[in-house]
């Protein structure tokens, strides 16, 4: 977090929270939702400001109920996740990288959704891996430690079974590849997707 930004925690702690007008989408896209966007439920503008980009990744956190938010001077704004508090891309050189820029050491966990779409958990970080980078993972696949094409992922996405074991390559190290549906996710890894104020 900022000096800037402790500093006028400390001078005004008492700040109301904003909810409905930060938003993450599932390309790891910052989104500004105004009065407009709220009432007609659209993703809201996509903030292109490197400045205010690099100020919001740096002060991303999240509230003891799981709720993400950006400390906006005294002021939590909290986010509308369209998929997961992280989203990673690839990279030639480091591997997964986050949207806010930090590199992936390790994965701990991946998951493939119902509809084909690629989880990875590093620590306690959760991340939905950016679809445009799907083409990239599929070379780090393997199934029963051969490597995969399209149409045997596929396969594999069809077979609720589970007979073939799938796994990921990363940074030398093969991590088991399992199943998650979409709507349980957010469940599983303990955050809430659009948080709510709290009614007293």
């Amino acid at each position: 977090m900022d000096d800037i930004v402790r500093q006028a925690m400390a001078k005004w702690p008492n700040v109301p929270h904003c909810y409905d007008w930060l938003a993450l989408d599932a390309r790891g896209g910052w989104r500004m939702r105004d009065e407009r966007a709220q009432a007609l439920k659209l993703p809201g503008d996509r903030i292109n400001n490197a400045a205010l980009l690099g100020f919001i990744n740096r002060n991303y956190l999240h509230d003891e109920r799981g709720c993400w938010y950006f400390q906006n001077g005294p002021q939590r704004v909290y986010v509308n996740l369209e998929a997961t508090p992280y989203i990673a891309r690839t990279d030639p050189e480091q591997g997964f990288v986050l949207h806010t820029g930090e590199a992936v050491p390790q994965l701990d966990g991946a998951w493939f959704t119902e509809d084909g779409q690629l989880l990875i958990q590093s620590g306690q970080k959760i991340a939905l891996v950016d679809d445009r980078d799907m083409a990239q993972c599929l070379e780090a696949l393997h199934m029963d430690g051969s490597a995969i094409n399209d149409d045997q992922l596929l396969e594999w996405l069809d077979d609720a079974a589970g007979s073939k074991r799938l796994t990921f390559s990363y940074r030398g190290r093969e991590v088991p590849v399992g199943r998650m549906q979409r709507q349980e996710i957010a469940d599983h890894f303990g955050f809430v997707q659009k948080p709510q104020q709290d009614r007293a």
